[in-house]
């Protein structure tokens, strides 16, 4: 867990690696579902345009259908982000006799946060992602692989919209980690997300490892 750009995806794709998981990140689900253009794709675009978060209902029904089709161990990126998702999930995650072990939070400052997602840029054609600053293509605004595709950035990139997300996850999110916190059960990772990514992932894997070995 952690604010819009705090590099939870970065981490999660490194964890999942280490320990063998299943990563559902609820953007990838979401941007998947908007570019499907079907009728809650139409929804789920107007209030991602705007830099909103999506209703708890919308959301709880998209991810209870992803995190029933895993088996084994899972790692949740970006969900919940309400307290009533949280309680949604957890019931789910009870009935299913698998609760969770661990929430990882990743803090950031809010100007470091909006230089990483201003600055991303994707190609149109094939995919591949950039950065402006830390990981800029050969040939300013053009992809490396595919040499007239101009790069584009995603209209929930620009600065407004992400210090709008910023508003909205310390209005809603920030009360699921007060959530989460007291959960007596449940083991709270914090790390500071503004150190380089190499220096988050190992204190967060050494962590993780800690309670697997305790529990084993």
């Amino acid at each position: 867990m952690g604010p819009p750009g705090a590099g939870k995806g970065t981490q999660a794709e490194r964890l999942v690696k280490e320990f063998g998981m299943k990563h559902l990140s609820s953007g990838d689900i979401f941007r998947a579902e908007k570019a499907s253009n079907s009728e809650l794709g139409l929804r789920l675009a107007r209030y991602m345009d705007a830099g909103e978060l999506v209703p708890d209902d919308v959301v709880v029904e998209m991810m209870a259908k992803a995190v029933t089709q895993v088996d084994g161990g899972l790692m949740l990126d970006g969900f919940p982000r309400t307290v009533a998702q949280g309680e949604a999930l957890d019931k789910q995650l009870a009935e299913a006799a698998s609760p969770l072990d661990a929430v990882v939070v990743i803090t950031a400052d809010d100007d470091i946060i909006v230089k990483r997602i201003a600055g991303r840029r994707a190609c149109p054609l094939c995919g591949r992602g950039y950065h402006v600053t830390f990981m800029p293509p050969r040939r300013e605004g053009y992809c490396d692989d595919c040499d007239n595709a101009e790069l584009t950035q995603r209209s929930d990139d620009c600065e407004a919209t992400v210090r709008q997300r910023l508003e909205a996850y310390r209005a809603q999110t920030e009360a699921v980690i007060g959530y989460y916190k007291g959960c007596d059960s449940l083991a709270i990772v914090e790390v500071d997300g503004n150190r380089p990514a190499e220096v988050v992932a190992d204190e967060v894997t050494q962590a993780l490892a800690s309670l697997d070995a305790a529990r084993v």
